[in-house]
């Protein structure tokens, strides 16, 4: 069991300003030993030890179903191995009456937010567990509920979005704020240069959120990009652009709570860049080896945002491997127990064909309908 050591004293002064640091610096409140280089605002109960607890169970989640994967069992998945901290503590920014338009690696926000985890493995598996009915893609989670968007595979086609989905609550009156999630590659389309423009040009109510993990697929950013930094794009849209420690999950929450209360307090949308990096593959049919040199992603573990926060948090008093242990195990069999349910259920339901394209089905195909459930041509 490690010990805990008596709780720090946080850094003297003024708790940094995200917007004062900028496009170009880097807004970070803890560095890779687990060391307060700024002070922590003072954050909700039991927020900061709920980070670490997500950022494990996505850790487990995702190996889990890379496995399963690799057995054939499920036919594609994308981990977010490295890009947690990002991932989570922006998301936790987000209020429930929000919406999230996602890109690959969001998949854990969607459990933050509430949904379930027997729908998020079958969505993988795509049988009659799967509330998309297997339509989509594996990892393409969708949850209406929890106002989570199923993403789009294309590249950037959720900035456009997210951007037309600010402008619809604000042209309603509404208090909600959207997300709108890209990775490095998206801010090289023409859908992020549209999104950015008329989000800038409306003040409407949505924060970016730009993972840049270094690699859009196999293309470096520096290869894609001649811009200094990816948050300084923002200006250009009349929009502020802040660059974050994106390994740093407080640091991440921190500037999109600003961000988020700042689009809710009707001042528009704000550019956030998590300088981050994708410790394993773009996805389960990628091999980085091919393309990366790995020394870079061995010198990117040291900053690996979960060891990071444990780090912080042991500090403070406030975590032991003995409650990992126990937290793991539990969570462990949480997982094998929602993949057992899921891999039991059949197939989707032969009429869900014919739902959810029309509020009312029309007759031509009630007619094949029921031609298909008496096994007769369709």
């Amino acid at each position: 069991m490690a010990k805990t050591a008596t709780k720090p004293a946080a850094p003297a002064g003024k708790p940094l300003d995200p917007y004062e640091v900028g496009p170009l610096g880097l807004f970070q409140l803890v560095d890779p030993s687990g060391r307060e280089v700024a002070p922590v605002p003072a954050l909700p109960p039991g927020l900061a030890v709920r980070f670490l607890e997500a950022m494990l169970f996505q850790r487990a989640l995702d190996q889990r179903m890379l496995n399963l994967q690799r057995q054939g069992r499920i036919g594609f998945y994308g981990t977010a191995k490295g890009q947690e901290g990002a991932t989570l503590g922006t998301g936790a920014a987000f209020e429930a009456d929000d919406w999230v338009f996602p890109a690959l690696r969001e998949g854990a926000v969607s459990l933050w937010r509430g949904f379930p985890l027997t729908h998020y493995i079958a969505q993988c598996f795509g049988n009659a567990m799967d509330p998309t009915h297997g339509r989509q893609m594996p990892c393409h989670y969708s949850d209406g509920p929890h106002h989570y968007v199923s993403l789009s595979s294309p590249i950037a086609t959720q900035v456009t979005q997210a951007a037309g989905a600010a402008r619809a609550v604000q042209i309603l009156g509404r208090k909600a704020v959207i997300g709108g999630y890209l990775g490095d590659g998206a801010t090289s389309e023409g859908e992020f240069h549209a999104g950015l423009n008329f989000a800038g040009v409306w003040k409407a109510p949505v924060v970016f959120v730009c993972q840049n993990n270094q690699w859009a697929i196999s293309v470096p950013v520096g290869k894609q990009t001649a811009s200094e930094t990816l948050a300084v794009k923002a200006l250009a849209y009349g929009m502020p652009g802040v660059r974050v420690d994106g390994n740093d999950v407080l640091a991440c929450y921190v500037a999109a709570k600003a961000a988020v209360d700042r689009a809710r307090a009707g001042h528009g949308p704000t550019f956030i860049e998590c300088l981050t990096y994708r410790l394993g593959g773009h996805s389960s049919s990628d091999d980085p080896t091919k393309y990366r040199d790995e020394s870079e992603a061995r010198a990117w573990e040291l900053k690996d945002p979960l060891l990071r926060h444990k780090a912080w948090l042991v500090a403070r008093g406030e975590w032991s491997e003995a409650r990992e242990e126990a937290f793991l195990a539990e969570a462990g069999k949480q997982i094998t127990d929602a993949i057992a349910a899921v891999e039991a259920a059949p197939p989707p339901a032969l009429d869900t064909l014919f739902r959810d394209v029309y509020a009312t089905v029309p007759p031509h195909l009630l007619d094949q309908q029921r031609r298909l459930e008496r096994g007769e041509p369709v």
